[in-house]
C-alpha cells in the first residue's frame, strides 16, 4: 500500500461514535492527516492497530472492555514506533503516571482545542511528547513524591549518626571536619565513612556526595 508523504496515519480510539465523529471531521479539515480507522474498544483498537499500522493512536483512557492505558502498552510492544496519544474527559492522577509508564506520547483533556490536538499528533509522530499544563503537573508532583519513597528507602538502612555524616559529605566536608561537628576523632569518622560507603555500594565519598546532593535529602546535621 502506497502512503502520500508526510501525511500523518491516525486511528481513532474512542466508545463515543459523537467523539470519533468529531475527531474524524477536525482530522479531515486539516493538512496532513489520514484516519486510517476507528474503534470503540480496546480490543479492536489493538487489531486495528495491526492491520492498519497507523502512525499515532488517538486512545481514550477509559474504554469498555479494559483500559486505555493496558491497550497503549500492548501496541508499544507490538509495535514500539507507533506513537499512542491518550486522551481524556478529566484528569486522572492514576491514568496519567500509568500512561507515562505504558510509554504514551501524550496526554491531552479531551477539551483541548483543536489546533492543540492536532499539534499534539504531529509531535508524536515526530518522536515528541506532549502533556496537558494540568496533566503535567500531575505527573510532576507524583514522580516528586516518588522519589522522596525512593530515596527515604535508599537511607533506611543507615542510622542517624551516619545520615548526619552523608549530609556533611554532600557539603564537602572532611573527615576532620566532621569529627569536630560530631565531636568524634578523625579515625573514628574515618571508620563510620568507610561503612557508609559500603552500604551506599559506593567506593569513594565524592560518589556518595553526589548521591546525595542529586536527591536533595534533608538529612540531620546536628552532633549525635
Amino acid at each position: 500500500m502506497t502512503t502520500t508523504p508526510n501525511v500523518i496515519r491516525v486511528l481513532i480510539v474512542d466508545d463515543h461514535e459523537v467523539v470519533r465523529i468529531g475527531m474524524r471531521s477536525l482530522l479531515a479539515h486539516a493538512a496532513g492527516f489520514r484516519v486510517v480507522g476507528e474503534a470503540s474498544t480496546a480490543a479492536e483498537g489493538i487489531s486495528l492497530t495491526e492491520r492498519a499500522r497507523p502512525d499515532v493512536v488517538l486512545m481514550d483512557v477509559r474504554l469498555p472492555d479494559q483500559s486505555g492505558v493496558e491497550a497503549c502498552r500492548k501496541i508499544k510492544e507490538n509495535h514500539p514506533d507507533t506513537r499512542v496519544v491518550m486522551l481524556t474527559s478529566y484528569s486522572d492522577e492514576e491514568a496519567i503516571v500509568g500512561a507515562v509508564m505504558a510509554g504514551a506520547s501524550g496526554y491531552l483533556l479531551k477539551q483541548a482545542d483543536a489546533e492543540k490536538l492536532t499539534e499534539a499528533i504531529r509531535e508524536a509522530a515526530a518522536g515528541d511528547s506532549t502533556l496537558d499544563p494540568r496533566a503535567a503537573g500531575t505527573l510532576l508532583n507524583q514522580f516528586r513524591e516518588l522519589s522522596a519513597k525512593q530515596a527515604e528507602a535508599e537511607l533506611a538502612g543507615l542510622t542517624e549518626r551516619e545520615r548526619a555524616m552523608l549530609a556533611l559529605i554532600a557539603e564537602g566536608y572532611t573527615n576532620r571536619a566532621i569529627g569536630e561537628v560530631l565531636h568524634l576523632s578523625e579515625k573514628t569518622v574515618r571508620n563510620h565513612v568507610s561503612q557508609l560507603l559500603r552500604k551506599l555500594g559506593f567506593q569513594r565519598r565524592s560518589q556518595a556526595a553526589a548521591w546525595a546532593g542529586q536527591r536533595r535529602l534533608e538529612l540531620p546535621r546536628l552532633p549525635l
